[in-house]
């Protein structure tokens, strides 16, 4: 089994061209570096220098033997210098993208955590749709993206991590005759006006909803700002449906009911690029995501 340090005297020999300039470059004994290559060269079976008075130089097994050792301790040192980001990151840059759900607590308390730790390294959150989300984590517009399973992006380049399983609630104004009802059944909100939004925080897919209500819900309003939906909710001029992400910051006025029969769940993925060439930064604020949503999860 080959080591780091054997690489090291190896190429050090090749370099030096004698084995006690090598020796004293090492600050070894030259006999101690002599022993080194006639161990590996026991090992692997094969003459890697040929000896002379005033020195020695690589064998033609020797020079590839060199040219491996280089790349291996090349690729070792590279390894070395990205976990040592990982363990200070004291530097950097995290681009995030979410849609508005997302961005009422959800990032926002990432975020902050991530600031806590990371101080050092900027967070931007920067306004991109979900529909094209994942391509801009592909092309490197952003380093992670939050979309939703009614996105279906294109994985090609990407990882997607599952953050959450959401669910939806019906949003009714506190005052509605159905607002103290839970589960409300949804064929008696066939007559409802609706507040649609911006997807994908929308009514999402319709089947269910169209099925349940006995034909397809009738959209008086169309508001893409969570402030202006829940205003309209509140004054009862509609009702809406209403992400769980979003309803730790829903209005007092505002009540938030299960329905029967149940609306879709909806599957939050952050969108990400591979291992290999994700940044350190990257890495450490998908943690926190991850971590985060596992809390979330735990105290439902």
């Amino acid at each position: 089994m080959l080591d780091s340090w054997t690489l090291r005297v190896l190429t050090e020999v090749a370099d030096q061209g004698s084995f006690s300039a090598a020796a004293e470059s090492l600050s070894m004994t030259q006999p101690a570096v002599s022993r080194q290559i006639a161990n590996l060269e026991r090992h692997l079976g094969l003459v890697l220098f040929q000896r002379a008075a005033r020195g020695v130089r690589p064998t033609a097994a020797g020079r590839a033997a060199v040219d491996e050792a280089r790349d291996v301790l090349a690729r070792m040192r590279a390894m070395e210098a990205r976990l040592k980001a990982f363990s200070e990151l004291a530097t950097g840059q995290v681009r995030l993208s979410a849609f508005s759900s997302a961005n009422t607590a959800f990032v926002p308390e990432a975020i902050r955590r991530f600031r806590e730790t990371y101080p050092g390294v900027t967070v931007t959150l920067e306004s991109i749709d979900t529909e094209t989300a994942a391509a801009a984590v592909r092309d490197g517009r952003v380093d992670i993206a939050l979309l939703t399973d009614w996105d279906r992006p294109d994985r090609t380049g990407i990882e997607l991590k599952l953050l959450l399983h959401e669910k939806l609630h019906l949003a009714l104004p506190i005052g509605h005759h159905l607002a103290r009802h839970s589960p409300v059944s949804l064929n008696e909100l066939a007559d409802e006006a609706w507040i649609e939004g911006a997807h994908p925080d929308c009514l999402g897919p319709l089947n269910r909803l169209t099925d349940a209500l006995g034909g397809p819900p009738k959209i008086a309003f169309t508001c893409e700002d969570w402030t202006g939906k829940q205003a309209l909710i509140a004054a009862g001029v509609g009702v809406a449906v209403l992400p769980e992400l979003a309803s730790m910051t829903v209005r007092p006025d505002i009540a938030l009911v299960t329905t029967d029969p149940p609306l879709p769940i909806r599957r939050i993925y952050a969108a990400v690029t591979p291992q290999r060439t994700r940044t350190p930064a990257a890495t450490a604020m998908l943690t926190v995501l991850t971590e985060l949503a596992a809390q979330r999860r735990s105290t439902k």
